[in-house]
């Protein structure tokens, strides 16, 4: 991508109406927009970044036997009051049809996935299955504050699982808990976060959290250094020892919820009567899991995690190009190298702006965060090299012009 064709642009200042840092510099850098308080647009480079960690999780959830499907965001009244949360979902934004009929914007979808599954479910053979979407929700919150951690409308992977016994479930369970520990080791977030118990409200006594530690985190966690877990606050009167190795030696983190997950058992499937005969001919209750992960809230929460006093250093595997290429009034032989690392599929956001001090373009590249950065200069060509700096580190490397793309490779 050339520099000078994207239609967003840095800006200088901090907004004014953000406090966050990860959505003032994701503003700033020209990742996102914002339209109101936690309602943002995702911009080229953010929307790149977005779908990198769609990606890793989509890929996970399909190891595990996830089918993927798409749930309307535009929800009847009736679903919700056959859960009896119609009036007790204080997040819901509920607005009214030109049917005359009552609607929610989706929060959350145990309300339509569960009728889907009863739909194509005849038999204890057709179970067990799980489904997930990738899609955007909507809740009223009253502190949208803090960027994408905690937004209006923000993206959410919501992964749902039916089984006939506990068994079953809790083997499934299992099997998505390390699925979500793999993907937040993808996401560079993997020393960092940890599983937290937490209230399971109305679906049971404990659920699960995973917690990414850092001090501008909204939560307060109690972490157990011996076996890596921890308690949510909300709980930690009641589980005031590690619920894994009884340690009561347990210390206080802030921490950003980046993940959760319920067993729910046979709330939603007794709400609608789905049930199936199991192999001895007994009526059996469905038992349900959902697991979500915001993907918006985890970009937000890896720039919070990872950057300097100079802008965003993005993981490799999540940044929106692995290259910055600046170009010092050289353009012809940038040229040549932009379309040659292009070619071999290597990620390049190519500064061939020629109204830009080198300066605003370092500064630039810097508050944009891409891996590498290239610099192609009349020094640096009169030895037929480039600079090349890596974001994470101050040291300048002399690579040779014709070499680039093998060095590259190799440091990934």
């Amino acid at each position: 991508m050339k520099q000078s064709l994207l239609f967003t642009k840095t800006i200088k200042e901090t907004p004014k109406d953000e406090t966050s840092y990860n959505a003032q510099t994701l503003m700033r850098a020209g990742f996102i927009d914002k339209v109101g308080a936690g309602i943002y647009t995702f911009l080229p480079l953010g929307l790149k970044v977005l779908n990198k960690i769609n990606d890793i999780i989509r890929e996970e959830m399909n190891a595990i036997g996830g089918q993927e499907i798409l749930m309307p965001a535009l929800t009847p009244k009736e679903v919700w009051q056959a859960t009896d949360r119609w009036d007790n979902f204080d997040a819901l934004f509920k607005l009214s049809g030109s049917d005359d009929k009552d609607y929610a914007l989706g929060a959350t979808h145990e309300e339509i996935v569960t009728p889907l599954a009863k739909r194509y479910t005849f038999s204890y053979k057709d179970l067990p299955f799980s489904v997930y979407q990738i899609q955007t929700k909507f809740r009223n919150e009253k502190r949208a504050k803090a960027g994408l951690i905690r937004g209006r409308e923000f993206l959410m992977k919501d992964l749902y699982s039916f089984h006939t016994t506990q068994e079953d479930l809790d083997n499934y369970y299992e099997k998505v808990k390390q699925a979500y520990f793999k993907i937040y080791r993808r996401l560079g977030l993997g020393d960092i976060t940890h599983l937290t118990y937490s209230s399971g409200g109305a679906f049971s006594k404990y659920s699960h959290e995973f917690q990414t530690i850092t001090e501008v985190g909204e939560d307060t966690i109690y972490f157990c250094p011996k076996c890596k877990v921890a308690v949510n606050k909300e709980i930690i009167s009641e589980q005031n020892a590690c619920p894994e190795c009884q340690n009561t030696s347990l210390e206080e983190k802030r921490a950003v919820e980046v993940g959760n997950i319920f067993k729910l058992g046979s709330k939603f499937s007794k709400a609608i009567s789905f049930s199936v005969k199991s192999e001895d001919g007994k009526e059996s209750d469905i038992l349900m899991c959902s697991y979500g992960i915001g993907p918006s809230r985890v970009m937000g929460t890896i720039v919070e995690v990872y950057h300097d006093d100079k802008g965003m250093v993005w993981p490799k595997d999540l940044a929106p190009f692995s290259v910055h290429l600046i170009s010092l009034k050289q353009n012809e032989e940038a040229e040549k190298i932009y379309q040659d690392l292009t070619s071999q599929n290597i990620e390049v956001l190519y500064d061939d702006r020629d109204d830009i001090a080198p300066g605003e373009k370092f500064a630039d590249a810097d508050l944009i965060g891409c891996p590498y950065r290239l610099v192609l200069s009349s020094k640096t060509l009169e030895n037929k090299k480039v600079e090349l700096k890596a974001r994470n580190s101050d040291e300048i490397k002399l690579v040779d012009i014709n070499k680039i793309s093998e060095y590259i490779k190799d440091l990934d």
